[in-house]
């Protein structure tokens, strides 16, 4: 395939490496330098840029008639928009903030754990994020998928940054919030870690990426699969999870 790049840090050189290993073509490197010129010709896009300019990215793929992967957090107030002019343009859009496969793994095992817990009462769910010092937004895109995995199966109704009060937990209006730590540590590819804990015990399910390959490794499995598709799909359709 030939591929667009759009965002060409480390995410976007990492992707390079592993797409070209996979006998694929490199025809556009988009950064803040240069332009689109060429982005027609290619046969799928991988957005892995910033916040700030995410929409124009995918928008522009749409308008091009290429295919769009996009990695890119921070953004997604905006996610709704994108689906419309997707389906105006009859594209093909495919967003996730986590392609590691172990990590989209770890999304259905967090969505059962909650399933399970949501009938014991006496435990109290946090999650805790780490990644490096560079990454601009948090908490991580990871972290608000795997709140969403469990507020859509259990009575927890949002996510917070603050903490519960030490006092009372069940008596604070943060009491039905997932409280998640975002920490940031120079060179830490990604650790995600949910943690049910009661008086007597706890649970605690974790991810650890060692590297930025899985994460680069799936957005290229991602393109493969979305070529000469039309609509908007997720990882779960790739990995044929649902």
């Amino acid at each position: 395939m030939k591929i667009a790049l759009l965002g060409y840090g480390k995410m976007g050189q990492t992707i390079e490496r592993i797409a070209i290993e996979r006998g694929h073509e490199i025809i556009l490197r988009k950064d803040e330098f240069n332009t689109y010129e060429g982005l027609s010709n290619a046969d799928v896009a991988i957005d892995f840029s910033i916040p700030a300019v995410a929409v124009d990215n995918i928008s522009s793929c749409f308008y091009a008639n290429v295919p769009v992967i996009s990695g890119t957090t921070g953004w997604l107030d905006r996610y709704d928009e994108m689906v419309a002019l997707c389906a105006e343009k009859k594209g093909a859009f495919l967003s996730s903030s986590n392609f590691s496969l172990g990590v989209n793994i770890f999304f259905e095992l967090n969505e059962y754990l909650a399933k399970m817990m949501s009938k014991f009462d006496s435990y109290r769910v946090d999650m805790e994020e780490i990644h490096h010092t560079q990454k601009l937004d948090a908490p991580s895109g990871t972290a608000i998928s795997l709140a969403k995995g469990i507020i859509e199966n259990s009575s927890y109704t949002n996510w917070t940054l603050d903490k519960p009060k030490e006092n009372d937990p069940s008596d604070s209006e943060l009491a039905k919030q997932i409280h998640i730590e975002a920490i940031r540590i120079a060179d830490v590819p990604g650790t995600h870690t949910v943690t049910y804990q009661s008086l007597v015990d706890e649970i605690e399910i974790k991810h650890t990426a060692h590297n930025r390959d899985g994460f680069a490794l799936g957005a290229v499995i991602a393109a493969e699969w979305i070529a000469g598709k039309q609509g908007v799909f997720t990882m779960k359709d790739v990995l044929d999870l649902k």
